[in-house]
């Protein structure tokens, strides 16, 4: 015979119900694993590269001129939308961990991965945009290497952003060829 209160399919249910009482950390439970500070701070920088990244999609988007150039602004205006979506999911994930979200556009162009670009010309800006692309890429790459498996949430979350970077970046190749 067991106590079915205490154990249940192998947990502890009776100390999940104990700590979950502690309610002021909202989603982040006493068996979060990762240094919540480290990831916040990690994900403003991820945030203010995606920020600088719609900065650089729009003004793109806005000064490539040229009929023959109309699918390649699209094509800028699309990822400025992605890019959007993505600061949306790490401003509420550094939320979701207690933390507040950087939008001090004064810190952007520091605390950024990925560089801004001002190009005049429609191939100078393709290859900026795929450079920043890939300098994200490997930054998601190494932030998830560095959570490991002590932050499931944010580490799903990141290599979701990752993998629609490096769609961002087939694009851009595929517009210099």
């Amino acid at each position: 015979m067991h106590d079915d209160n205490k154990v249940k399919h192998g947990l502890d249910t009776a100390a999940i119900r104990e700590a979950a009482r502690n309610m002021d950390q909202g989603p982040v439970t006493a068996g979060y694993q990762a240094n919540r500070q480290q990831i916040i701070d990690m994900l403003n920088g991820a945030l203010a590269t995606e920020l600088v990244c719609i900065l650089r999609y729009k003004r793109h988007y806005y000064t490539a001129s040229g009929l023959q150039n109309g699918p390649i602004k699209a094509e800028f205006l699309q990822h400025a939308i992605e890019e959007q979506a993505h600061a949306d999911l790490l401003a509420e994930r550094i939320v979701q961990l207690n933390g507040k979200p950087d939008f001090n556009p004064a810190h952007l162009t520091e605390n950024s991965h990925a560089e801004y670009d001002d190009s005049e010309d429609i191939q100078a800006m393709i290859k900026a945009n795929l450079i920043a692309e890939r300098v994200a890429i490997e930054s998601y790459r190494q932030m998830i290497a560095q959570i490991g498996d002590t932050d499931p949430t944010t580490k799903h979350m990141l290599i979701g952003i990752m993998a629609m970077e490096e769609e961002h970046a087939d694009d851009m190749r595929d517009l210099l060829e």
